[in-house]
Parts: C-alpha cells; sequence; structure tokens
C-alpha cells in the first residue's frame, strides 16, 4: 500500500517555488509493474473460463447452504426469545413465590426447574436440528460437486478418445482383441 501512496504522491511533484511538474520515471511510477501484473493475470484468466460452471454450481450451493443456516439461526434467536420469556416468567415466579413461600416453597421450585428444563430442551432440540440440516446439505453439495466432475471427467475422456481413436488405431484394437480370444480358446480346449 506505501507503493501505491507514493507512486501517486511521485506523479505530481510541488517544488518549493510553488510550481507544478509531472514525475516522468516510469519505476517510480509502477506503470511497468502494473502493465506486467494486467497481462499475467489476461493471460491466466483465460483458463479459468472452464471452471466457471462448477464455481457457479458451488456459489449456488454455497447460497442454499448460507440460507439454511441463516434459517437456522433465526430458530435458534425464536429459542432464546422464547427461552428469554421463560426466564421472565421464571421471575414472576419467583416473585410470586415470595409472597406464598409459607404456602408452598417446594411446589414453586419444582416449577422453575420444569421451565427451566423445557426451555433448555427445546434450545438443544433446536440446536440439533440447526446441526442435522447444515450436515446435510453439506454432504448433498459435495456428491453434487462429485457427481458434476466425475461427469466432466467422463466427457473429457471421451473427446479425447473420440480426437485420438482414428481407423488404424480402431483396427489394431480390434485384431489385437481378436488374438486374445483365439489364445482364450486355444488355451480352454
Amino acid at each position: 500500500m506505501k507503493n501505491v501512496t507514493d507512486s501517486s504522491i511521485s506523479l505530481v511533484y510541488w517544488p518549493s517555488a510553488g510550481g507544478f511538474e509531472l514525475n516522468t520515471n516510469i519505476f517510480e511510477t509502477n506503470i511497468i509493474n502494473l502493465s506486467v501484473v494486467l497481462g499475467v493475470l489476461i493471460y491466466f484468466g483465460k483458463g479459468v473460463y472452464n471452471l466457471l460452471s462448477l464455481s457457479n454450481l458451488l456459489d449456488n450451493r454455497k447460497q442454499k447452504i448460507l440460507s439454511t443456516i441463516r434459517n437456522s439461526e433465526e430458530l435458534c434467536k425464536g429459542a432464546a426469545n422464547q427461552l428469554e420469556q421463560a426466564r421472565a416468567r421464571l421471575r414472576e415466579v419467583e416473585k410470586r413465590a415470595g409472597e406464598i413461600r409459607l404456602n408452598g416453597y417446594s411446589q414453586i421450585e419444582q416449577e422453575k426447574e420444569d421451565f427451566i428444563k423445557a426451555a433448555s430442551a427445546n434450545l438443544e432440540q433446536l440446536e440439533e436440528s440447526k446441526n442435522e440440516t447444515v450436515h446435510f446439505e453439506q454432504q448433498r453439495a459435495i456428491e453434487q460437486v462429485r457427481q458434476q466432475v466425475s461427469h466432466q471427467a467422463v466427457q473429457r475422456a471421451l473427446g479425447t478418445l473420440n480426437i485420438r481413436l482414428n481407423s488404424e488405431l480402431h483396427l489394431r484394437t480390434i485384431d489385437h482383441n481378436i488374438g486374445l480370444l483365439r489364445a482364450m480358446k486355444n488355451i480352454t480346449d
């Protein structure tokens, strides 16, 4: 970042006399460096086009997984709200407990524990559901990418085979296989 700042500062030179000059030293202004970097990026960027469909597929899966995670997080927030409501209710119960302590302290304690257990169980279930959904979506995305990659590999192999398989090679392959079959027949006889 310092070089970019230095180069932009060095484009304009303010001498102490108050004049304006342009810095024409191309090594200080990084024009050559930038053109080399752009050339390399353009040259190597051409091969990336074949991977765009795979990249798009991965981006789509990523968006679906992120959406699922967001939904799970919203469910988790809902559970947290429920937990907060349960805590508010717990505070009410504790207030009431002070008023009716003489009549049923043990009953109030049991109610408090039940609320806490129910809220904790609810939160744990939602967390497990979120984790299972994320894991399932990850496995599904991995399987889909595997299928796409294997399909592309088969297509490339068929293309290479069709390009390299000419009639002479085809006839030699057939003759070779016939010879193998004859040799197998002679062995079995």
